[in-house]
């Protein structure tokens, strides 16, 4: 579990292809968590949660720390993941603990789709408009909350096509989404709360009627 805070900023080292997954090898630069990190933790990676498999300090570099995580092909097929190039810039938290303040919403870090930038606003009033499959489009909210690349975000407002959200300079600052530009794909992970309470409506409309019950008469004592 995640908050949507994001902690750092860390870029693609690596990548290999091991079949129909990915060894993902990602450089964290000056985190202050990547020293502490343990094989088995949790990470939220541009939106994904991953786990450590492996971490190690360059030679060249060494007071930086390459963490490594395997990613499955399922995760490959509905994330970006895939696609990073070398030196691609990606957000980074770790999971959150029983006294993490909660700044952003609950982030699982299972990515239900990608979304596509169409139109990006800069300037004091920054806006991003993304646009979402119709699969994702059903759990967006106005004034809800959504994931972005791991970045906890208020919906704004909905779209035709999707949804559009408004930057703060903090988030500008502290996340990789000052770098987005039209036809960029992200990492979507709709509200956690919206889609359990949008699964329930749908089995409580599709569930079906219990059969009524027929009526029997009692033979009448002589």
């Amino acid at each position: 579990m995640f908050t949507g805070i994001v902690q750092a900023i860390g870029a693609v080292h690596q990548s290999q292809r091991r079949g129909k997954a990915l060894r993902l090898f990602i450089d964290a630069g000056r985190w202050n968590y990547a020293p502490k990190a343990r094989i088995g933790d949790s990470v939220c990676v541009a939106g994904v949660c991953l786990t450590l498999v492996h971490a190690r300090r360059p030679s060249s570099r060494p007071t930086r720390r390459i963490l490594e995580f395997d990613v499955v092909a399922e995760t490959l097929d509905k994330t970006t993941l895939g696609s990073l190039p070398r030196g691609r810039k990606v957000n980074l938290e770790h999971a959150a603990t029983a006294s993490t303040l909660l700044g952003g919403h609950l982030v699982q870090g299972h990515v239900d789709g990608i979304g596509r930038i169409s139109k990006v606003q800069r300037g004091e009033d920054w806006r991003v408009w993304i646009d979402l499959p119709n699969t994702l489009r059903v759990w967006m909210v106005s004034k809800g909350s959504v994931a972005i690349d791991g970045v906890s975000l208020t919906i704004a407002g909905l779209t035709r096509r999707g949804i559009w959200v408004a930057l703060i300079p903090e988030t500008l600052e502290k996340t990789t989404l000052a770098d987005l530009d039209v036809g960029d794909t992200v990492n979507v992970e709709a509200d956690v709360i919206a889609k359990m309470v949008a699964k329930a409506r749908e089995f409580a409309v599709r569930k079906p009627k219990s059969p009524a019950r027929r009526k029997t008469t009692r033979p009448r004592r002589p």
